[in-house]
């Protein structure tokens, strides 16, 4: 997907339907706006065990003084330090990206970040960087493109949505990298 032709996604059900265009198998569970971590888990104790399976992810959205624009998705339970980011990403002074930025580029809003976003990312100005533990999992669980749903994949059919999009993702183990360089 390049070029400014391609209309930007912003709905749910607009991502899912792309979603179905592209083969990609996902499983889908609206609830109510989940703006927190622990405000998910709180309300996915209530879902079927088949449901709570696989990772749960958070999704930082940030910007380094040079411009160039990150998206870290890590485990939900992870605890990263922002400042401890920059250097294994090999950059420097990292800071969130502000609501205007996130729209321009990703189309979705504060509190529905989501790796899913990059299908709106159609200069690819965004490096999206997966934590390597969340990548032990078979299943993943993110936002489709709003807070109000979660959409389920297998770990390949999201490696395939990345490849279709474009964006060929960094792969570091954020907590073992804080203090060490890593090369893309």
């Amino acid at each position: 997907m390049t070029g400014d032709a391609t209309p930007k996604l912003t709905t749910s059900a607009a991502f899912l339907d792309w979603l179905e265009r592209q083969d990609i198998a996902h499983e889908t569970r609206t609830h109510p706006a989940l703006h927190t971590v622990e405000e998910a888990q709180t309300h996915r104790a209530s879902w079927p065990e088949a449901a709570r399976t696989g990772a749960f992810c958070k999704n930082l959205f940030l910007k380094d003084k040079k411009g160039r624009l990150w998206l870290i998705v890590t485990l939900e339970e992870r605890e990263l330090k922002l400042n401890s980011l920059a250097k294994p990403l090999g950059s420097a002074r990292l800071s969130f990206g502000n609501a205007e930025l996130m729209w321009e580029v990703l189309s979705v809003r504060p509190g529905s970040v989501t790796p899913f976003a990059l299908v709106n990312d159609h200069e690819h100005r965004v490096t999206v960087v997966l934590d390597a533990p969340m990548l032990a999992h078979e299943r993943l669980n993110y936002h489709p493109l709003e807070n109000t749903a979660t959409t389920a994949l297998s770990r390949d059919d999201f490696l395939a949505f990345l490849t279709i999009t474009g964006h060929r993702p960094m792969i570091v183990d954020l907590v073992a990298a804080a203090g060490q360089s890593v090369s893309r």
